[in-house]
């Protein structure tokens, strides 16, 4: 028997090295379990992959994609806590484009009633970035904190899970219409950078409260940006570098405010995290999904077969949800 799957004979632009091709069904083998696919987001990290400039690079013809939603259709042996028909999330399957996927039963995530395909294609990868992020800044109640790309995923994601904990967030983004953007969104607190009176902005929204940490996914002068409006003492947590590997930070804000600069690499953070607290974080996720107070919103759904036009739709500017493809 055989399915479609997306393969690359090569590296390179992913609109024009993909496609469907015919394999061998895949089997179960012990601790595994076959799942048949629903959904599967395009993240940017699969798009790097598929062009071979990501850290990761699979030997040629590769298959492509990381995360899915899917039905179980058989375990292997030695499964237990999964049965056959259960809808499950994944978040690091290779070779997730496809109509089926083997994966590593202890890697699936079950997935409650209340939770549709779309929100559950998204849950594992970026949601769960985002509330490990969250926890990692060790926040309190009435708390705020400061975070760059805020109309990114993840940026998002954060503002929403910090509301739910009682936790305020500042967003910065570079242009004015990221704010409207995420006021559609019902995220507030937004100031826009490219306006010379922005840090006045800042303080009409915070006023006397502390910026006790803050989060740079940019790189660059916009890491000193986040610093500078840091109180004494506060922590700057380094997430990503879209801009620029390197950080241009004021030696004054690190010095007089005795700053902390952190890094936060999911890899390592996810390694040490004991299970009940997994566990913990994965429940508060679901809970925000199902109660509506944390939203994961889709572009557009394509098929396998247009994979090139899907890949085209992730780049676009101005995209306010995920990219999915369905088998």
């Amino acid at each position: 028997m055989s399915m479609r799957a997306l393969v690359q004979p090569r590296f390179g632009d992913p609109s024009e090295v993909l496609s469907v091709t015919e394999v061998p069904d895949p089997r179960p083998g012990p601790g595994q379990v076959l799942v048949r696919v629903l959904l599967s987001p395009i993240h940017n990290h699969d798009l790097w992959t598929v062009r071979g400039s990501y850290g990761f690079k699979p030997e040629m013809p590769a298959r492509a994609g990381t995360e899915a939603v899917g039905v179980v259709e058989a375990l292997g042996e030695g499964v237990e806590g999964l049965e056959v028909g259960q809808r499950v999330a994944t978040g690091g399957t290779f070779g997730a484009w496809a109509e089926l996927i083997v994966a590593p039963a202890a890697g699936l995530v079950p997935v409650p009633e209340g939770v549709s395909d779309e929100a559950a294609s998204q849950l594992v990868s970026m949601p769960f970035s985002a509330i490990a992020l969250l926890d990692f800044l060790e926040l309190s109640e009435g708390d705020w904190f400061v975070q760059n790309a805020a109309n990114g995923a993840v940026g998002r994601l954060l503002a929403q899970l910090a509301e739910a904990r009682g936790v305020h967030v500042l967003g910065l983004v570079r242009r004015a219409d990221g704010v409207e953007e995420l006021r559609e969104q019902g995220i507030g607190h937004v100031v826009a950078t490219d306006d010379d009176g922005w840090r006045d902005r800042v303080r009409e929204i915070v006023g006397d409260a502390p910026l006790v940490a803050g989060v740079d996914s940019v790189g660059g002068s916009a890491a000193g940006d986040v610093v500078s409006l840091l109180a004494d003492d506060g922590v700057l947590v380094v997430f990503g570098a879209m801009a620029s590997p390197t950080l241009e930070i004021g030696s004054g804000d690190v010095i007089f405010k005795q700053a902390v600069i952190k890094g936060f690499w999911g890899s390592k953070v996810f390694g040490a995290m004991s299970a009940d607290k997994r566990a913990a974080l994965m429940g508060e996720l679901v809970r925000g999904i199902a109660s509506g107070t944390l939203t994961l919103p889709v572009e557009k759904v394509y098929a396998l077969e247009d994979i090139a036009d899907a890949a085209r739709a992730n780049g676009a500017p101005g995209r306010r949800g995920k990219v999915l493809l369905r088998p």
